[in-house]
């Protein structure tokens, strides 16, 4: 099983961005980690960040064909960009949406997420622990849709 974790705008500052609200890992640490937790599941898992939305999306469509799920953490761009959301809609991979705060709990103008339409699920507020979670819940998903 391949999975793509695409991180958007900002998420490249996480380390010393906001520290009381993201902790003081790197992405880079998240990523290591990760890769590392699907492994141990038999997952093969690649990374990509980009603080350009035309590249996020240029990645989304290439995933076509390449792979069987995404994880995405758009950033701020979750709750502007329907082209970003349009590219999820047209490959048709089933994706679960990752953010390490509750957005639900933030600025009224976080609670709307365009993603959370096209994608299988949401998975907020657990802090980098939302990353793993939605690994497994992909997972989940992906294996009930092979039965």
């Amino acid at each position: 099983m391949k999975i793509l974790l695409i991180n958007g705008a900002n998420l490249n500052m996480l380390g010393t961005r906001e520290p009381e609200k993201y902790g003081s890992r790197t992405l880079q640490n998240i990523e290591n980690d990760l890769v590392e937790y699907g492994k141990t599941l038999g997952i093969e898992l690649d990374t990509y960040q980009s603080n350009h939305e035309g590249e996020i999306v240029d990645k989304i469509q290439n995933a076509r064909g390449v792979y069987d799920g995404i994880i995405i953490n758009a950033g701020g761009y979750t709750h502007t960009s329907v082209v970003i959301r349009d590219a999820l809609a047209a490959v048709n991979i089933p994706t679960v949406e990752v953010h390490m705060t509750n957005i639900h709990a933030r600025e009224e103008f976080r609670h709307t997420s365009l993603i959370s339409g096209v994608s299988a699920a949401q998975v907020v507020g657990f802090g980098e622990k939302s990353y793993f979670l939605a690994l497994e819940g992909l997972i989940s998903i992906l294996n009930q849709q092979s039965l």
